[in-house]
């Protein structure tokens, strides 16, 4: 025996399995009918013959032929109200899941009036196309910055069997299942400010979105539902932290901004150098030059609008 056949003391236990080894050992199958207003003509056909069966009663004489006439039409009637008990109407976007004596013999999924097998039960499982917006979960992202996030999954029924006799509640089960994909497609990348190549919750809305989707559907193959689409529907940075955080841009933008202006200015003061000393306007030496510089600097760098000072004298002086 294995270790993992094995529980503490040596005695057997069950082996753990993960979503593709989950045993469930039921699939869908079709259930054997037939043409419901085939069987509505027949049962009403019976019920005829039965009532006339009993009327015949009173309008004969031997007791041997009442006795006789009775019998039959209680058989006739028992057989119609049989017929019509196995009787169902499928609506479009419905199936109906059938058992006999506890034992699934299959689905319907024609729409319309049908007939299934007789003494079976049915219960109806809808296979249209459903969906539903998580509730706002709180979680750490990857650098540990707690964040607010929530997500709308569009999801169907598939299997019809699993999702009756696999799981308790298909519907519960999917949103949980959701929930906790959420939570755990949230805590493996970081909100915003990630390295090159890597993807953020708010600037990779499209890849989490389909990592989110995929990571639903395998959590919830087992009770035979299929996940059509799911998408972030909120995504912030819990309130706690929303300031500081906000600040953070602030400053990561004005930054930006700063790098641009102080580029563009020395490409300014680069250019103004070179036609002052191309067209021969005024003979510059280091000292000059120096100045010059540091003043267009302060004009086309600085917040407020600068005031100019003439200087009547010398540089020098």
């Amino acid at each position: 025996m294995s270790e993992a056949d094995q529980s503490v003391g040596g005695t057997p236990s069950t082996v753990p399995v993960g979503h593709d080894g989950v045993r469930v050992e039921i699939d869908e199958r079709t259930v054997p009918m037939r043409n419901g207003w085939a069987a509505l003509g027949g049962a009403t056909l019976l019920l005829a013959l039965s009532a006339g069966a009993f009327i015949g009663i009173g309008l004969v004489d031997p007791v041997a032929l009442k006795a006789l006439l009775a019998v039959a039409g209680s058989i006739l009637s028992i057989l119609s109200i049989l017929v019509y008990s196995a009787l169902t109407i499928v609506n479009p976007g419905q199936t109906k899941v059938v058992q006999f004596f506890g034992r699934y013999i299959g689905t319907v999924r024609r729409t319309g009036l049908v007939l299934t097998p007789l003494l079976s039960s049915r219960k109806t499982v809808s296979v249209r196309v459903r969906n539903f917006e998580t509730s706002e979960l709180k979680v750490n992202d990857a650098d540990g910055n707690p964040v607010n996030i929530g997500a709308i999954v569009v999801w169907q029924v598939a299997d019809t069997a699993r999702a009756t006799f696999a799981v308790e509640d298909y519907a519960n089960f999917v949103r949980v299942q959701s929930e906790a994909a959420l939570r755990h497609v949230a805590t493996t990348h970081p909100y915003d400010n990630a390295d090159d190549g890597e993807a953020t919750l708010r600037g990779s809305t499209d890849q989490v979105s389909a990592e989110l989707a995929h990571e639903v559907a395998e959590r919830v193959a087992l009770a035979g539902v299929e996940i059509i689409e799911a998408r972030i529907s909120h995504l912030a940075y819990a309130p706690e932290i929303a300031q500081a955080m906000l600040q953070r841009q602030q400053a990561g933008a004005i930054i930006a901004a700063r790098e641009k202006i102080v580029e563009g200015a020395v490409g300014m003061v680069e250019t103004a150098l070179e036609r002052l000393e191309r067209d021969s306007i005024v003979a510059l030496d280091d000292e000059r030059r120096a100045a010059m510089v540091s003043n267009l600097l302060v004009v086309l760098c600085g917040d407020s609008r600068a005031t100019p000072i003439v200087n009547t004298g010398s540089l020098y002086s």
